[in-house]
């Protein structure tokens, strides 16, 4: 220390030691003494970036490199840092021969230690943790107050921590990967190059002098707490959980801004990183770097950092974080509603200022960013997108819908991430650069943001799910997979056997048998019962379950069903709530109008950690309880972007495929310190587990896709301009008073005004497709599905490729307002008319372990832009057939014993009533039927099920059961005699 501050600081300690008026050898020991108070005090980390304070004079205890070396001198304090390597420490005091394998300083300061284990002498890296845990005193001041991090060590593998707590110490992998950084494999180190070790990057890499001080300036970081102490006063140095990145973050950050600081701006960048890989503290790391990034001439790469993200989570880390970095508030700005201003001028004031470096904006603010961006020429952004949380709620995508179609896109639709949407606003810009971060790209995903290697288009790099799973940082969700099935058959009570569009009356009458108060009982029935038997009890009784719906509708019902089945039963212990957006019309009914809030008690915002209470870690819980809720009710809010580490249980009745799969079930795989693998449970009504695990499939290593042809627009076009309706005069003074319409519009507002002048030019063009429709009604659907595809390909594409040809995109431009002007094809609903259930079983179809096992990279199909074909005339079939289909796919395997059915027939077998049904009509027959139908329900209740218990007490339940069964038996009876 005192070498490093002779040859740096010599002046100012000179002055210090005047003030102490002794000697040399006094003047130093005093001083150490003042170091080692602000050590214990503030901590190492910030000791190292800050210095000490003594007497008026600033000493500095390390010196880092600077983001640029414009001065002649810039490098030349920072050369003078002496990073020493001490082996076989004697650390302690109290126990002389206590002894480490290795101690690494910086000036002096102890910053890290190391085990290290042969296995040719019989031991490995678990020998150090073992060493780590019950040979080193958590008390030393070595281990309480000094060293940053410890590391166990053997030839083939590397584990840290940053906390000794004994038994309880918890360390991380910090391997590379078995393919290497940043590629796809699982655990562990590739093999040993010749004369390595499979671990010689940690004293080649990650030990070299730079990066070593780089991870110390750039990386280390106090969490921020979720509870400050008593009095509203942060946790001090040493009772905050210190960060240090992960190998796979590290070398992401690293690789990433020496690629930005040699390629500069208007490169895209897709990182596919796994859940549990941290991605909130890389994008932190990289945010931060980015901002104070030089080229190799010293010049700024970009001006400002733009991170889009909708956790609030990553604005509070990134102030916090980065402020223990700079020591400087104000160079990370939050655009919000609660900001005083427009979001406009929030963005156009940041973007403008000096002090803000880093602005974060939720997916609904981006485009007005981008907006901004536009008129700042000259400006250089790099913007990083946490897509994995792209929605907490439903209404997210149709949000941002409404403010790109006010900026000129609205390309958000079923298969479009509304991030990709957001860019595609605005297209590539030299300017711009995207570090886009996610766990399941899509391909169109990888054809805007990732790196093309040959014929394929590529993450820049992956960390994949495999090797988060690997090394125990998720929990595999598809290794307890448990299916049920719903078998029920329906009647057709109509009087005419009507004719229906199969498609539209197949979904309703699957939702009417999933919505029938019948089903919604059994499921909540099995769904608590499962709960209180196989989940209340784990992780020490916090243990927590998701029930994921199909609907708004289905969510309310359901969680109705669930509270009312759970009080019946006097359980005290399945406190249920619910989560859907904005408000429900319960089976359309204006005086059942509902909404979250109104259901729960409690608000949208407080939702989240209302669930996640449990009172067995609250202190206070004894004298100040609060209620604890065990059970979410969920419709397509919290499917994505929520992280409750005390989930374990999911109960899925609602169909999931692809990118929706992954994304739902993956609510489970957060570790929580008492969570294992065997604690987490998928019970699914409404998927084949089988058909789950391949939508995992694609996202388990590393996700690729093939580039798109530029030749698929020129087919497209070719298309549309066969069927004849567009005119190139037309198109062309379209094109020319668009052109003078945006050259004239100062703002948003001027520029609505005169898009609408724009609407006559497109006239006749209608016109001309309303005529053909009433010609040929087929080739007007053919024309629509053209221009529909023109447009989207063209949207794509061209960000993609550039088109330079004007006909283009003047086609693109004019289509684009003539599609949203073509009359709409009338699309009636569906009268299904009166339909009963007259079977219902839920039974248990298997147990399975649909783990995934290396496949190497998966192929995505690349973008054709298919699927928008001509709508056709939807087939016609009748009611009964299409009734009769789904029983036979629905209605499998129940047998006679099953309540309708069963009740009734019992019932047909008594003579007086045979006798009821051949003398009266059915309504007087139901005098007879109904008295004895209930006791043969009541005789089968005692022995089948307790699902229809409430057949005695509700009486809308027992006359809507009564009638479906008398109906069947009267008709049965009569159709028998004739």
């Amino acid at each position: 220390m005192w070498t490093f501050i002779g040859a740096t600081q010599s002046d100012t300690w000179e002055k210090l030691r005047a003030y102490y008026g002794t000697g040399s050898d006094e003047a130093q020991r005093l001083f150490a003494r003042r170091v080692a108070q602000e050590l214990d005090t503030r901590g190492p980390l910030d000791v190292l970036r800050h210095g000490v304070k003594d007497r008026g004079h600033l000493i500095r205890l390390a010196y880092f490199r600077p983001a640029h070396t414009l001065a002649e001198d810039a490098l030349v304090q920072y050369r003078q840092n002496r990073l020493s390597v001490t082996r076989q420490l004697a650390y302690s005091d109290s126990e002389r021969g206590k002894e480490l394998d290795l101690a690494l300083f910086l000036n002096g300061i102890p910053v890290a230690t190391a085990e290290l284990k042969n296995p040719l002498t019989g031991q490995n890296v678990e020998h150090a943790k073992h060493q780590y845990r019950h040979d080193r005193d958590p008390a030393e001041l070595l281990f309480a107050k000094r060293a940053l991090v410890h590391f166990a060590v053997d030839p083939n593998l590397v584990f840290l921590t940053t906390r000794l707590a004994g038994e309880a110490t918890r360390f991380l992998p910090f391997n590379t990967g078995s393919e290497g950084p940043g590629e796809d494999g699982g655990a562990g180190n590739p093999p040993a190059a010749p004369g390595k070790y499979r671990t010689s990057y940690l004293w080649e890499q990650v030990w070299q002098p730079d990066a070593w001080l780089d991870i110390i300036r750039l990386f280390m970081h106090l969490e921020v707490p979720k509870e400050r102490a008593k009095g509203g006063r942060m946790r001090g140095p040493h009772a905050r959980t210190l960060i240090f990145p992960r190998y796979h973050q590290w070398h992401a950050v690293g690789r990433l801004i020496e690629h930005a600081a040699e390629h500069g701006p208007g490169q895209n960048y897709l990182v596919q990183h796994s859940a549990g890989s941290g991605k909130s503290n890389t994008i932190a790391w990289l945010a931060h770097r980015l901002s104070n990034l030089h080229s190799a001439s010293n010049e700024p790469v970009f001006d400002k950092v733009i991170v889009v993200t909708d956790r609030s989570v990553l604005d509070r880390q990134l102030q916090d974080t980065i402020y223990q970095f700079e020591h400087q508030s104000g160079v990370v700005r939050r655009i919000s509603e609660k900001s005083e201003g427009s979001k406009s001028e929030q963005v156009g004031e940041a973007l403008s200022g000096e002090t803000t470096k880093i602005l974060i904006v939720t997916l609904q603010t981006f485009p007005y960013v981008l907006d901004k961006v536009d008129g700042l020429r000259g400006k250089r952004f790099a913007i990083v997108v946490d897509e994995a949380h792209s929605s907490q709620s439903g209404e997210s995508a149709a949000a941002l819908k409404r403010v790109l179609t006010k900026l000129g896109s609205d390309d958000v639709d079923e298969t479009a991430d509304p991030l990709t949407a957001a860019a595609l606003a605005r297209g590539k810009h030299d300017t711009l650069s995207y570090f886009a971060f996610t766990a399941t790209p899509k391909a169109k995903t990888l054809e805007l943001f990732g790196t093309r290697f040959g014929d394929t288009m590529r993450p820049f790099h992956v960390y994949s799910m495999r090797q988060a799973v690997e090394e125990g940082f998720i929990l595999d969700v598809l290794r307890n997979y448990v299916t049920y099935k719903t078998y029920w058959r329906l009647a057709n009570g109509n009087p005419d056997d009507r004719e229906v569009d199969e498609r539209k009356a197949s979904a309703q009458l699957a939702r009417f048998a999933t919505l029938h108060p019948t089903s919604l009982e059994q499921r909540a029935e099995i769904i608590i019962e499962h709960f209180r038997a196989h989940t209340r009890h784990r992780l020490g009784g916090r243990a927590k379950a998701m029930v994921v719906t199909r609907s708004r509708e289905h969510a309310v019902k359901l969680f109705r069903k669930l509270k009312a089945y759970a009080e019946d039963m006097g359980y005290t212990d399945c406190g249920t709530l619910v989560a859907f957006s904005g408000e429900v019309k319960v089976d359309g009914l204006e005086a059942d109008t509902v909404t979250e809030p109104g259901l729960n008690g409690i608000s949208e915002p407080a939702l989240p950690a209302a669930f996640g209470y449990t009172p067995m870690d609250d202190p206070d819980a004894g004298t100040n309880p609060k209620p604890e809720y065990r059970i979410l009710v969920v419709a397509e809010k919290y499917q994505t972007g929520f992280d409750q580490p005390l989930l374990t249980t999911m109960y899925v009745d609602k169909s999931l495929k692809g990118v929706a799969a992954v994304q739902t079930l993956s609510r489970l795989n957060r570790t929580h310190r008492l969570k294992s693998q065997d604690d987490l449970f998928v019970l699914d009504f409404a998927n084949e587990a089988e058909d789950i695990a391949e939508s995992f499939r694609p996202f388990f290593e590393a996700t690729i896709t093939a580039p798109s042809d530029p030749n698929l627009i020129y087919t497209a076009e070719r298309a549309l301009l066969d069927y004849q309706l567009l005119v190139e005069s037309e198109m062309e003074a379209f094109a020319q008073e668009y052109e003078r319409a945006q050259a004239h519009a100062a703002d948003r507002e001027q520029w609505e005004k005169a898009h609408a002048e724009l609407y006559r030019f497109t006239e006749p063009a209608i016109d001309r497709f309303a005529g053909l429709r009433e010609e040929d009604p087929e080739a007007a659907e053919g024309f629509r599905a053209a221009l529909r595809d023109y447009v989207r390909k063209y949207g794509f594409l061209a960000q993609i490729v550039g088109f330079s040809q004007r006909d283009l995109e003047r086609l693109y431009v004019y289509g684009k307002m003539l599609l949203n002007r073509l009359p709409r094809r009338e699309d009636p609903g569906v009268d299904i008319g009166q339909v009963d259930l007259t079977h219902l079983r839920i039974a248990k179809t298997g147990e399975h372990d649909v783990s995934l096992t290396p496949e190497g990279e998966q192929m995505l199909p690349g973008f054709t832009g298919d699927g928008t074909g001509a709508q056709h005339e939807p087939p016609k079939r009748s009611l009964s057939e299409l009734i009769a289909d789904l029983n036979d796919r629905f209605g499998v395997n129940l047998g006679e014993h099953d309540i309708v059915k069963g009740s009734a027939e019992a019932a047909m077998a008594e003579p007086q009533v045979q006798a009821a049904a051949f003398a009266n009509d059915e309504n007087n027959f139901g005098h007879v039927f109904d008295e004895v139908f209930e006791a043969k329900v009541f005789e089968r209740i005692e022995n089948d099920t307790k699902a229809f218990q409430k057949f005695a007490d509700d009486p809308d339940f027992n006359a809507e059961l009564k009638s479906i069964a008398r109906r069947y038996a009267y008709q049965s009876l009569r159709r028998d005699v004739a």
